[in-house]
C-alpha cells in the first residue's frame, strides 16, 4: 500500500483551516461574494466540517476546513483526516490557518486516512490526496505511515492466514527489504537451545512455536525490541469464553507493532544496532498442551508455576527478554497485548507503559505529545513482587488476588529483563474499537511513534 504525499498540479485546491473563533475575522478579509456564500451555507468552522467555495463560474475555487475550538480539539486527534475522508477526489494543499506545530501531526493523519484493509474485500480508498505542508519532513512521515500500515495489516489478518509460519514470513520479508539478518529457532530446537517457556506455550499447536531473531545495523547504541507474537490465543486448557476469543487474532499485536517500528527505524537509517525478538506461537489445545499446575523452567533459570494457561504472553516474552538481556543492550523494550487489566484502567486509546528510568519516561511523555501518540506511565510497584511468588516455584504466571493485573504482569517481565537493565514495557491494546479520524475500526499501532520520536534523546543519537 502506498501512503504518500501528492505532487502539486494546476488543479490542486487550496484548503484554508479555520478556527471557529477566527471565522468572523477571516470573513472580513474576503470578497463580498465569498463571505456571502459562506454565511448562506451555514458554515461555522465546526470541527470536522468543510465547505467547498466556488469561483464566479461555479467551479471549486478552494475549501474551508473547520478546526473547531481548543476544547473540541482536545477531545481527539488527526482532525483534518476526518475532513479528508469526506472530500471529493482531488489534490489539496493547506494554504493557511494550520499552526506549524500541528502540521506534521495533521499531515500524517491525512496519510493514514488513506489506509484500508482490502485483502479479503475490495474497498474504496480515500480519494483526497494532500501535498506535503511546507516545513514538514515529508519523507519521514511517509515512512511512519508505511510502518503503521504494516502493523495494521498484520493485526487485521485472521489467524488462518497469520499463524506462526506467516508471521515468520513477514519478518523475513521485512528483513530482506532492509538488508537485515535473521535467525529462527523452531520446534524441538527451542528446548535444545534453552527456550522452554516458548516451547511449552506453543507445542500444542499445528504450527511449530519459534523464536525469530532479526538484526540490523553495525554501529551505535544497542536497541532490542521484543514483541509478543501469540498468533491466536484460545486460552489453552483454561479456555476463553467465545466472547473473549473473538478478537484473539490481535494477540500478536505486540509483534506487529514492533515490526512496524522496526521498519521505521531501518527505513529512516537510525544509527542504532537494532535487534528484534519475536516469540511466535499459537496457544492451542491438544494432548500436548501445558496444564494448570505445571511448573516450567525458563531460560533465566527461574521456575514458573502455571496457574492459568491463559496468561501465556508473559511466558513467551520471559524467555525472549532473558535472551535479549544477555547482550546488555542500551535499551530494551517489550510490546504486548498482555492484560485486560490495562484496558480496564486506561481504555483502548492510551498506551500504558512501565519503566524505572525517569529519563526514558520524560522523553516518552514529551514525544507522545508532539506526535499525537498518547502514552501513560504505570508503576513497576515493587511491593507487589510478593504477589508473583507462589512459594512452590520462583514465580506465578497468574496471581490469584486479581488486583493490579497489569502491574504484576509487568513485574513478572522485569524479572526476565534483568536487574539494572534499561527496560521499558508497553501493555498495548492494538485495536481500534470504532472508527475515528485516521484510524478505521481494526488493528492499530500504539506507542511506536512516541518511542520513535523519543529514541534520539533516550539513546543520544
Amino acid at each position: 500500500m502506498s501512503l504518500t504525499f501528492a505532487t502539486a498540479t494546476p488543479e490542486t485546491l487550496a484548503l484554508h483551516v479555520i478556527d471557529a473563533d477566527g471565522l468572523d475575522a477571516w470573513l472580513v478579509d474576503q470578497p463580498a461574494q465569498v463571505a456571502s456564500w459562506v454565511r448562506a451555507s451555514g458554515f461555522s468552522a465546526a470541527l470536522g466540517k468543510h465547505l467547498m467555495v466556488p469561483d464566479a463560474d461555479g467551479r471549486p475555487a478552494f475549501v474551508l476546513a473547520g478546526y473547531g475550538g481548543a476544547a473540541q480539539r482536545a477531545r481527539g486527534r488527526f482532525h483534518l483526516a476526518g475532513i479528508a475522508a469526506n472530500l471529493p477526489a482531488g489534490t489539496y494543499r493547506i494554504a493557511s490557518g494550520l499552526p506549524q506545530e500541528r502540521a506534521a501531526q495533521e499531515a500524517l493523519g491525512w496519510l493514514l486516512s488513506g489506509y484500508v484493509f482490502d485483502r479479503y474485500r475490495s474497498q474504496t480508498r480515500n480519494p483526497a490526496r494532500l501535498v506535503a505542508p511546507e516545513g514538514v519532513d515529508a519523507a519521514r512521515l511517509e515512512v511512519i505511515a508505511q510502518g503503521e500500515a504494516l502493523t495494521r495489516d498484520l493485526i487485521n489478518t485472521p489467524a488462518n492466514d497469520m499463524g506462526p509460519d506467516a508471521l515468520e514470513a513477514a519478518c523475513l520479508e521485512l528483513a530482506a527489504r532492509h538488508g537485515a539478518g535473521t535467525q529462527v529457532i523452531r520446534g524441538a530446537a527451542l528446548l535444545e537451545q534453552n527456550f522452554p517457556m516458548i516451547h511449552a506455550v506453543g507445542r500444542a499447536a499445528a504450527q511449530e512455536p519459534r523464536l525469530i531473531d532479526l538484526r540490523w545495523g553495525d554501529a551505535g547504541p544497542r536497541l532490542t525490541l521484543v514483541g509478543k507474537g501469540v498468533c491466536f490465543d484460545t486460552g489453552g486448557l483454561n479456555i476463553k469464553p467465545s466472547s473473549s476469543m473473538g478478537l484473539m487474532k490481535k494477540d500478536m499485536g505486540g509483534a506487529a507493532t514492533v515490526l512496524g517500528l522496526a521498519h521505521m527505524i531501518m527505513a529512516l537509517g537510525l544509527k542504532v544496532r537494532l535487534r528484534v525478538l519475536i516469540p511466535a506461537v499459537e496457544n492451542a489445545i491438544s494432548a500436548g498442551a501445558m496444564r494448570p499446575g505445571d511448573i516450567l523452567p525458563s531460560r533465566k533459570g527461574l521456575t514458573v508455576e502455571i496457574n492459568n494457561t491463559d496468561a501465556e504472553g508473559r511466558l513467551v516474552l520471559g524467555d525472549a527478554l532473558a535472551l535479549g538481556a544477555e547482550e546488555s543492550p542500551d535499551l530494551m523494550v517489550s510490546m504486548a497485548t498482555l492484560t485486560g487489566a490495562a484496558r480496564v484502567a486506561l481504555g483502548p486509546d492510551l498506551s500504558p507503559y512501565f519503566t524505572d528510568d525517569a529519563g526514558v519516561a520524560a522523553a516518552l511523555e514529551a514525544a507522545a505529545s508532539r506526535v499525537a501518540d498518547p502514552v501513560w506511565r504505570l508503576p513497576f510497584w515493587t511491593p507487589y513482587e510478593a504477589d508473583i511468588e507462589p512459594g512452590i516455584a520462583d514465580l506465578d504466571n497468574a496471581p490469584k488476588s486479581g488486583f493490579a493485573g497489569a502491574i504484576t504482569a509487568a513485574l513478572f517481565l522485569r524479572r526476565f529483563a534483568g536487574e539494572g537493565q534499561r527496560y521499558t514495557h508497553f501493555d498495548i491494546y492494538g485495536w481500534q474499537p470504532s472508527a475515528a479520524p485516521a484510524r478505521p475500526k481494526g488493528g492499530v499501532g500504539m506507542g511506536a511513534r512516541a518511542l520513535l520520536e523519543a529514541l534520539p534523546e533516550v539513546l543520544g543519537l
